[in-house]
C-alpha cells in the first residue's frame, strides 16, 4: 500500500503532477505496449478490439479495486469521509485489491462476450507483473514501503519526516520496494521465457504461476517491511492474503492438471 501522493514533480495548469503518478502511468503504458506485441506474436487469434477492450476493463477495475480495497481496511476513517474514497490523488492503493478486481472485471467481460478466459488470463499476466516491477519505483520517490533498519550495501536513506517514530534514530533501511521490483522482474522472465514455452497449450498455467510466484515473493517481502498496521494470525495482512492466494493457486494447479490430463 502507499498512503500519500508523494513528492511533486511539477505543476501543469495549476495541477500538481506527482512522481508516483508518472511512474504508474509509465508502468501502464510500457506494459500495454508490450502486451500488444505479445498478442501479435504469440496470441494472434485474439482480436485487436477484444484485446484493448479487456485491457481497459482491467486497468479501470484494477485501479478501482486497489482503491476500494485500501479504503475498506481503513474504514474507520473513510466512513466519515465517503467523498474521499475515489480521490486517487490523495494516495492509498493496494496491489492485492487491484489483482482481485482486475481479474473479476476481465472475467465478467470475457464471460459476457464468450471469450477464452484462461488464454486471456495468461496473456495479461505478463503485463501485470511487468507493470508491478516498474510501478514499485514510485515508492522510491515517496520514501515509503521500506523495511527494517540495515547497513547493507544497498541500504536506503529515509528522511526523518518519513521514518516511523520507533525508528526515528535510524537513517538507513532495507529498500523493500527494490527487492520486490527485482523479484517481479525475475517472475516476468520466468513466465515469459520459461513457463510460456512449456505451457503453450495448457491455458491458465501462466496466470496461476503468476499468482503463485508473486504471492510467495510478497509473503517474504512483507516480513521485512515495517509499515503494516493490520495483522492476522501474527502475520502482516498482505502476507496473510498472499497465503490465501498461494492456497488458491495450488488448488487451481490441481484443477488444471485434472482438466488437461483428460485430454
Amino acid at each position: 500500500m502507499f498512503t500519500s501522493p508523494g513528492e511533486v514533480c511539477c505543476s501543469l495548469f495549476g495541477i500538481d503532477i506527482y512522481y508516483y503518478g508518472i511512474i504508474i502511468g509509465l508502468s501502464v503504458l510500457i506494459a500495454s505496449l508490450f502486451l500488444d506485441f505479445v498478442r501479435k506474436k504469440f496470441y494472434s487469434d485474439v482480436s485487436e478490439k477484444d484485446f484493448w477492450n479487456i485491457l481497459i476493463v482491467v486497468i479501470i477495475c484494477g485501479f478501482l479495486g486497489a482503491r476500494i480495497y485500501y479504503c475498506l481496511f481503513n474504514f474507520s476513517y473513510y466512513e466519515g469521509h465517503l467523498n474521499e474514497i475515489l480521490n486517487f490523488r490523495q494516495g492509498g492503493l493496494s496491489i492485492h485489491g487491484g489483482i482481485i478486481f482486475g481479474f473479476l472485471g476481465a472475467f465478467i467481460f470475457c464471460y459476457v462476450n464468450n471469450l477464452p478466459v484462461l488464454k486471456l488470463s495468461d496473456l495479461y499476466s505478463y503485463g501485470l507483473i511487468l507493470a508491478q516491477a516498474i510501478g514499485r519505483w514510485g515508492n522510491f520517490f515517496n520514501s515509503e514501503a521500506f523495511g527494517k533498519p540495515t547497513d547493507i550495501f544497498c541500504k536506503l536513506f529515509i528522511p526523518v519526516s518519513h521514518r516511523p517514530l520507533e525508528y526515528i534514530g535510524f537513517e538507513y533501511f532495507h529498500p523493500t520496494f527494490l527487492y520486490e521490483s527485482i523479484l517481479d522482474l525475475i517472475i516476468f522472465f520466468l513466465l515469459f521465457f520459461v513457463i510460456r514455452k512449456y505451457a503453450k497449450c495448457y491455458y491458465g498455467v501462466v496466470f496461476v504461476s503468476y499468482i503463485f510466484l508473486y504471492s510467495i515473493a510478497r509473503f517474504f517481502i512483507e516480513l521485512i517491511r515495517i509499515d503494516s498496521i493490520y495483522f492476522l494470525f501474527d502475520l502482516p495482512l498482505p502476507s496473510f492474503i498472499s497465503c490465501v492466494f498461494i492456497f488458491i493457486s495450488v488448488l487451481s494447479f490441481l484443477l488444471l492438471y485434472k482438466k488437461y490430463s483428460k485430454m
